[in-house]
């Protein structure tokens, strides 16, 4: 793997943070801005994949060619073959300007324990994508709430993180938590990934107790909370729905917060 590609885990412990609507937007910002993209979604509710994609599309997809499923050796177990998929094939390319995806699929949902005993499991991911990543100026996961092994091997794969968050105490009860397993996690792999910062995301209507939890944030991790906030606004899920991206949208707020917040990335990727 070479030193130039970035590849960016969006990561944290709860659902309903916006994790997935920032994966998928960030990605397509980075088409828009001429970047070579590949959208890996490793949470088995496959909801970036349905936002680039149809069901119907993913299906087909799905039996020909595989999913990411098949690149952490998941389908090994399922399939009457046991083959393992060409990397180079599981992708499916342009699902946005400049951007691929590798989808997902259900079988995640037992990952843990069919690969309960395999070796080197954490790096399945790495290993699989090795002579790929390089094609790509930047990689973007998307990640289940959990630390489990998707998400290991997101960050096994990864240099650099992102903390999406929303305004609600238990949303930010365990960012501490999140920061102190990665580095451990990244010591133990002996595999070094950059927090890049916290997103404010899923922010709605003002009220006392967002405010105050918003400024606690701000407070406990100073500048790595980037200034953009993310708004609730229908148009992100109004774009999931249609298989586009916000900025396909007739929301002219909702795709200048998420480009002004991919913007910020981008810049503390260096790129």
């Amino acid at each position: 793997m070479s030193g130039e590609v970035k590849i960016v885990a969006c990561v944290n412990l709860k659902g309903g943070v916006g994790k997935t609507a920032l994966a998928v937007n960030f990605a397509a910002y980075c088409g828009m801005k001429n970047l070579k993209t590949l959208l890996i979604d490793l949470d088995p509710q496959t909801n970036a994949t349905f936002s680039c994609i149809s069901p119907e599309d993913w299906q087909k997809h799905a039996a020909e060619h595989g999913t990411v499923a098949d690149l952490l050796g998941v389908r090994n177990h399922a399939s009457a073959e046991g083959a393992a998929k060409d990397p180079a094939s599981v992708i499916k390319r342009g699902v946005f300007q400049n951007v691929d995806l590798i989808p997902s699929h259900l079988d995640l949902f037992t990952i843990d324990l069919d690969l309960g005993a395999a070796n080197a499991r954490e790096t399945k991911l790495r290993r699989a994508l090795k002579d790929i990543v390089d094609n790509y100026d930047i990689v973007i996961c998307d990640c289940p709430p959990n630390l489990t092994v998707p998400t290991q091997n997101a960050l096994a794969l990864s240099t650099h993180y992102v903390v999406p968050v929303s305004p609600d105490f238990l949303s930010g009860l365990g960012i501490a938590l999140l920061l102190t397993r990665v580095a451990k996690f990244s010591d133990e792999l002996e595999s070094p990934i950059e927090h890049v910062g916290i997103a404010m995301s899923r922010v709605g209507r003002p009220s006392y107790y967002r405010a105050q939890t918003m400024e606690s944030l701000r407070t406990t991790f100073g500048d790595k909370v980037f200034q953009t906030e993310i708004r609730e606004r229908s148009a992100v899920s109004e774009a999931t729905s249609k298989n586009v991206s916000v900025f396909q949208m007739n929301d002219k707020d909702a795709a200048n917060e998420f480009a002004a917040l991919s913007a910020e990335i981008l810049a503390e990727l260096g790129l």
